[in-house]
């Protein structure tokens, strides 16, 4: 391993690490308390964004559990560089929104496409209005739910949430949009707050537990998060026989920090219900030629340390595959299969670039990673650099685009597919109903 791995790696590990991050909490709180400032949240709302709608539901729930500042800032669309797939995300957000929405006890009907330009400009032009009215936020909280279920239903605004105010909605837009940017992300269904943010309905736990650490939630307000997190395989649920023909799809990618939290949970999903785990490996995203900038590598990082140390999963010390590493991993992963040991090398590889600092591009890492898998190295070392895999990477990424999924982790059972790791209660559900059917045959 050289030099340059071993001091990136142990600053990502001191980046992303629980020091870091409390005292960058602390820090963010003294100067609170010495300006004598509210709790303040940044709240950017982006009208045709159905997560957004989903959030604009809980936030008034939200005001009224804390001691908060929610400021509203109107936005546009990702840019195409965080939105690659626009079309595909736009589509799969609409489905996704209604499953959130029905666990969560939530609102949200697809109406199949998107808002019309003119009806998201009417939309946006009355909560435009309100942010002109009044920029601390109290109207635009309470009635921006109301807005979007309008819009997303094709009904009128209600009259009586227009005002005469003359606002220049571009601007505001613009404004919103700057705000956004200046403080580090690019999505809608974003709330920042104290250095930190909190993507859509799924975060927003981290957020209650933060405030209410600081002593912001108001006597007498629930303890309960407004959207829990679920705990996939559900607890108690025991190892099942082997299913014949229930396959489990694990679509993956050996540079993505999200396949890597996942990993021992697909596998302990799999066994829960006695699917056979299929592991569907594509090329990650960058070496697709799709853009990764660093804004989006940022927030992916920290989201990802969040979710790790939540789930008590060891993250930080990451060595980058990116490139030959990947290539190196992906000429050994067929093998591996055939072995009856892929899952063992893929969280193999996967723990030790994003947890232990391993080079994978060198000999001696990728010596390490395979023997932790349980494989003989001198077996592994000929089949490196082979091209086999490739047209297999290069199917199970067309196969993916055809369920309306870009990326990864992404899952599937028969006619369900999800992406992403917050999503395997979706799995587990489809699971759950082809074991039940199975056993009334």
């Amino acid at each position: 391993m050289s030099l340059k791995t071993i001091i990136v790696s142990r600053l990502a590990g001191y980046w992303t690490g629980q020091k870091r991050l409390q005292a960058a909490r602390a820090r963010a709180e003294r100067r609170r308390l010495t300006q004598k400032l509210p709790h303040r949240i940044d709240w950017f709302h982006d009208v045709g964004d159905p997560y957004c709608q989903l959030l604009a539901q809980l936030l008034p729930q939200f005001a009224a559990r804390y001691h908060v500042d929610i400021v509203p800032h109107l936005v546009g669309p990702p840019a195409d560089w965080a939105a690659p797939e626009r079309d595909q995300l736009d589509d799969y957000a609409r489905i996704d929104a209604v499953r959130l929405a029905a666990r969560g006890g939530l609102a949200f009907t697809d109406p199949g496409t998107q808002p019309t330009p003119r009806a998201r400009a009417d939309a946006e032009a009355v909560l435009a209005a309100m942010i002109a009215d009044d920029p601390r936020g109290g109207r635009f909280v309470a009635t921006a739910a109301s807005i979007g279920t309008a819009l997303w239903s094709g009904a009128a605004i209600d009259p009586a949430l227009r005002r005469a105010t003359n606002a220049d909605t571009s601007a505001i837009r613009t404004a919103g949009n700057a705000r956004r940017e200046s403080l580090g992300h690019y999505l809608g269904a974003t709330l920042h707050y104290g250095g930190e943010w909190y993507w859509g309905i799924d975060r927003l736990h981290y957020l209650e537990e933060r405030l209410t650490a600081l002593g912001a939630r108001r006597p007498g307000a629930p303890e309960t998060p407004l959207y829990p997190q679920p705990v996939v395989p559900t607890p108690g649920t025991r190892a099942a026989p082997r299913q014949p023909g229930l396959v489990l799809d694990w679509y993956l990618s050996f540079r993505s920090p999200y396949t890597y939290i996942v990993a021992e949970r697909i596998k302990a999903l799999a066994d829960a219900y006695g699917a056979d785990l299929r592991l569907r490996y594509v090329l990650p995203m960058v070496m697709r030629n799709l853009p990764v900038p660093p804004m989006k590598r940022r927030y992916i990082t920290l989201d990802v340390a969040r979710e790790a140390h939540r789930l008590e999963i060891a993250f930080g010390r990451v060595a980058d595959p990116v490139g030959r590493p990947v290539e190196r991993g992906y000429s050994l992963l067929p093998w591996a299969i055939t072995q009856g040991r892929g899952h063992d090398f893929a969280t193999a590889f996967l723990r030790g670039v994003f947890a232990e600092g391993t080079d994978a591009g060198s000999d001696s890492g990728l010596r390490k990673i395979v023997e932790t898998a349980g494989l003989d190295w001198a077996t592994a070392k000929p089949l490196l650099g082979n091209d086999d895999w490739r047209a297999e990477a290069e199917a199970n990424r067309c196969e993916m685009t055809t369920l309306g999924l870009w990326g990864v982790p992404s899952f599937r059972v028969g006619d369900v597919a999800v992406w992403g790791q917050d999503r395997l209660w979706v799995i587990e559900a489809e699971l759950q109903r082809r074991t039940e059917e199975s056993r009334k045959v």
